[in-house]
């Protein structure tokens, strides 16, 4: 991702990064997942959601149906975080299956709380399955910013390495989980995030339904 900005999530964005996916699934490729240095993504388009109305419910189901579908892509999802990871650039990372991230005076957080937003059911529900239970609260009641070292114990990182490390980090790691069997990966996926994923999709209608207001 590179908007030569924050990588704001907005729909035309989420749109080119499934287009990445299609491909990457038709190809069964092991993917890495990356943002422009010093930003992985600063989160859903924030003017489009306030603006409120359908434009805003149609950027918010896509963006927690990416994460589904990173959740339960058929082949491994590695997340190379370049920098800061804020609100639905989190979520995301949190729905890899390996994320590296760099060290540096980056932040990695839900601020959802922080600037006045009550959290989505699905960002909970994802932030519930893959965070470590003691920092669970921590970061979606408190909105607590994270240091990319201090997110690995908090459950948003596998591994920080230095920014010139990172790429070649990413790389290596992809290409060693090629090595696993696709059909098991895939299978064992399910099994393992299966009660996740049906929380999940139900996570993601009931916030399309309150945010459309029916």
């Amino acid at each position: 991702m590179d908007d030569s900005k924050v990588n704001a999530l907005s729909l035309a964005m989420l749109g080119e990064i499934n287009e990445a996916f299609d491909r990457a699934e038709a190809d069964e490729a092991v993917v890495v997942f990356t943002g422009r240095p010093g930003r992985f993504s600063g989160g859903f388009d924030l003017g489009v959601i306030r603006s409120g109305g359908s434009d805003a419910a149609d950027m918010l189901n896509a963006g927690f149906e990416l994460a589904e579908r990173l959740l339960s892509f058929p082949r491994p999802v590695v997340v190379a975080s370049t920098g800061h990871s804020i609100a639905m650039g989190a979520f995301l990372l949190l729905s890899g299956d390996y994320r590296i991230g760099v060290r540096g005076a980056f932040k990695i957080m839900a601020n959802e709380v922080a600037i006045g937003m009550t959290m989505p059911l699905t960002a909970i529900e994802i932030c519930r399955q893959r965070l470590a239970p003691a920092h669970f609260e921590r970061a979606v009641l408190l909105a607590e910013a994270y240091s990319p070292d201090d997110a690995v114990a908090a459950g948003f990182l596998d591994r920080v390495v230095e920014e010139s490390e990172l790429q070649q980090a990413a790389a290596e790691h992809a290409l060693a989980l090629t090595a696993l069997d696709a059909t098991a990966h895939r299978y064992s996926k399910l099994r393992a995030r299966r009660e996740m994923l049906v929380a999940l999709r139900t996570a993601i209608e009931a916030d399309d339904a309150a945010v459309r207001g029916l």
